[in-house]
This record gives structure tokens, C-alpha cells and sequence, in this order.
């Protein structure tokens, strides 16, 4: 997608000095953007305010470990491997590139243990965010309201 320019002429640096490693597109296109996020082991989500995200529920679909900055909708949905009973992410409180920085050297101490990282995948793969799920809480909802 687009952003802050200062940020997208910074990983086009990256992309001009490390051709073989770094490939950047500045530019919105869903069904790339399915396609880069469904073949990623893992998809960092740093924002300061989010107030739902999608990006990070179409990770757990493919399968994709995201790392997010507990914030809004992101703390809502993804379990830290550290804290939940049944993990599905990384996360991290901080905006400071220190902490960022722990997270993503905890997500890779996590992904050098083929199980561990095969079991937290499956976790994510196993929630359910579509609206059928919603629905159904909400009728829930709407009926503890009647009267008996």
C-alpha cells in the first residue's frame, strides 16, 4: 500500500542497496497483497492506532504469525504466544524500535522450533471472525435482553 513518503523512499533504499533480498511496490493492489501476506511466514502490523484491522485476521486465515503493536482491534484478536492460553501472535505495547526489536527476536526464537511454530499457526488458522461468528453473538445478545 501507500503511506508517509519519508517511510516508502526508506524501503526503497533498502530495495536499491539489497536487490536479492528487498522487493517494494508503493502502491495499492488487494489481491497482491493476498497473495504476499498468504505466502509470508510471519507479518508485522506496528501501528499506533488501529481501531479493528483486517490485515492481521486474513494472516490467522493463511496461516501467517502476526506481530502487532496491542492496540485496538489487533490486541482484540491475536493472542501473544507469552500470555494467552492459546496463542495466535506476538505482540508488543511499546512504540519504541527497542521493543519492536524483543518481539520480532521472540517471534524467531518461536519459528526456529518447527512445532511450536506449526501449533501457533494452526491456532490462528482455527479462529473464526466472520460475520456468521458475529451474528450469532449478537442475536445472543438481542435475546438475553427480552423479557422471559
Amino acid at each position: 500500500g501507500t503511506g508517509e513518503e519519508k517511510y516508502a523512499n526508506d524501503f526503497l533504499k533498502l530495495q536499491e542497496r539489497y536487490p536479492d533480498y528487498v522487493g517494494v511496490k508503493i502502491m495499492y493492489d488487494e489481491a497482491l497483497a493476498h497473495k504476499i501476506e498468504a505466502g509470508a511466514d510471519m507479518f508485522l502490523m506496528p501501528s499506533r492506532y488501529e481501531p479493528c484491522g483486517l490485515n492481521q485476521i486474513y494472516s490467522l486465515r493463511y496461516g501467517t504469525v502476526p506481530l502487532v503493536r496491542a492496540t485496538g482491534g489487533l490486541d482484540d484478536t491475536i493472542g501473544d504466544f507469552d500470555q494467552s492460553p492459546e496463542p495466535t501472535g506476538f505482540k508488543f505495547s511499546s512504540t519504541t524500535p527497542a521493543e519492536l526489536l524483543r518481539t520480532v527476536r521472540r517471534a524467531f526464537a518461536v519459528y526456529s522450533t518447527p512445532q511450536r511454530w506449526l501449533q501457533l499457526m494452526k491456532n490462528g488458522m482455527s479462529k473464526d471472525y466472520s460475520w456468521h461468528q458475529s451474528a450469532r453473538k449478537y442475536v445472543e445478545l438481542y435475546k438475553s435482553l427480552l423479557p422471559r
